[in-house]
């Protein structure tokens, strides 16, 4: 995950652009005019919708991205355009088409209830002119573009005829088009490396109902060999996303809450073009789709999913190495925030851990089950020989942390330098500190940064103390 971090691949998005428009409000009487509720409105937002999504998902992973669009010359387009431009997207090759109407999608939200939806757009294809100039504006740049996403919503973009010169100008240069298909012939996407449909489109694309393992193998194959492609791939909804390339392979879901699937495709497509064109295998490639899907499938309406919410979804699961869940003050800080406003309960301790034995893990089990999320704040080397003498610690931070990060009840480790976590305590302000029976009556530092303080028993003889007096013969 560090490596994707680091890479900001180009990646150049060509199809239906729209802006996603919501009215939230109440509902508390029906009109007196006709059968129908009367909602106050209380808020509007505006998203960027279709291929916009593919668009926001990239840039939130950290992708540079340009767009090739056609849109209107209304007020809607002028709106649409400040919305890219405020995510630094490139929009040179937007095509204005005179006539047309931008997209735009309305919904009326009464109680967190869609009461009504209408709808502002032009369906017909984009003139021959306008197809012309758009594949010229992505010839004139292709080699700037580590990969190409095709977001086909069958509002005109993406005519046959484009999508086939689109492709074999991009295969002419070696760069990977991925597509978001749409309808039931996808042989108009013949060449593209990879497309993205879900179990129910590729029934319809293939003609053929997928119940069994089999099915499903025999329906990549034939995606594949009907349109040409690198690599088949059919999305699972629950059971995951399953590809061929040589052979069939099924990588299940990890989405541990689903609340809205809503622009789920959006996000795998996305995270697929972004970890493929940042020099990911194809393997690695899926998971970390997956893992992005899990994401935001958790989260309510069109959603995005960033690199860090992808490594603590990871950590989460424990999936991850322990190296993913040890974390500076900085990175912890930036987690919390996070899971404050997820409504999460952050539960906090802290201790030396030097030789970890059933003792820590009991303590450390029974304090996870205070809360959601686990932080332990580990005491570094210089700091626990000030506390325990010069002859500690008997192992080193990095060793400690390690196997701390490693238990399942644990979510982060943060090792510090002074003798007191105050200061790491007062950035986290937990929900929950805990400390050792052995506080009892006792002052507990950064207790006024924390909303409640639980005092847990030790496992009586387990110690680190003890241990080591065993292995020395002191004691048998």
């Amino acid at each position: 995950m560090q490596t994707l971090k680091k890479a900001k691949p180009n990646i150049l998005v060509v199809g239906d652009l729209m802006i996603d428009h919501y009215l939230w409000g109440s509902c508390q009487r029906i009109s007196p005019e006709a059968p129908v509720q009367v909602v106050d409105i209380a808020k509007e937002t505006t998203v960027l919708g279709g291929a916009g999504n593919v668009i926001n998902n990239l840039h939130v992973l950290g992708s540079s991205v340009s767009v090739a669009s056609v849109i209107g010359e209304d007020d809607v387009a002028h709106e649409l355009l400040e919305m890219l431009h405020s995510i630094d997207v490139d929009t040179s090759s937007i095509i204005k088409e005179d006539g047309r109407k931008t997209s735009k999608k309305s919904r009326v939200i009464a109680t967190n209830q869609q009461i009504i939806r209408y709808d502002k757009e032009s369906k017909e294809q984009i003139t021959q002119a306008s197809q012309k100039q758009l594949l010229e504006n992505i010839a004139k740049n292709i080699k700037n573009f580590d990969s190409i996403i095709l977001s086909d919503y069958g509002k005109g973009v993406l005519t046959n005829v484009l999508c086939g010169e689109i492709i074999s100008l991009a295969n002419n240069h070696n760069v990977k088009v991925f597509v978001d298909p749409k309808g039931e012939d996808f042989t108009k996407y013949s060449g593209a490396y990879l497309l993205t449909p879900n179990k129910k489109e590729a029934m319809l694309a293939t003609s053929m109902q997928i119940d069994t393992k089999e099915d499903l193998e025999k329906a990549l194959l034939k995606l594949k060999s009907e349109c040409n492609l690198a690599v088949s791939l059919i999305t699972l909804s629950e059971d995951g996303i399953a590809i061929f390339d040589d052979k069939l392979e099924i990588f299940p879901t990890v989405a541990k809450e689903v609340f809205d699937v809503t622009g789920a495709g959006d996000t795998v497509i996305a995270s697929i073009a972004f970890a493929l064109s940042s020099g990911k295998t194809l393997q690695e490639t899926i998971e970390f789709a997956n893992l992005a899907a899990g994401v935001v499938v958790g989260k309510i309406g069109s959603a995005t999913v960033s690199l860090d919410e992808i490594v603590e979804y990871e950590a989460s699961l424990h999936k991850s190495t322990s190296d993913a869940h040890i974390k500076t003050f900085s990175e912890i800080d930036a987690i919390v925030q996070r899971a404050k406003q997820q409504g999460k309960r952050v539960v906090f301790t802290n201790g030396c851990f030097d030789i970890l034995h059933v003792g820590h893990v009991k303590y450390l089990q029974i304090a996870k089950s205070f809360g959601d999320i686990l932080i332990v704040g580990l005491n570094s080397d210089a700091s626990v020989s000030r506390l325990k003498g010069p002859t500690r610690p008997i192992n080193k931070a990095e060793d400690r942390a390690y196997l701390l990060a490693a238990l399942e009840a644990v979510d982060f480790v943060v090792p510090f330098e002074e003798d007191t976590p105050y200061e790491l305590i007062k950035m986290i302000k937990p929900d929950v500190l805990v400390k050792g029976g052995d506080y009892k009556g006792k002052e507990v530092v950064g207790t006024e940064f924390a909303g409640e303080l639980k005092l847990v028993d030790f496992v009586d003889g387990k110690s680190t103390t003890n241990t080591i007096q065993k292995i020395q013969g002191q004691i048998c």
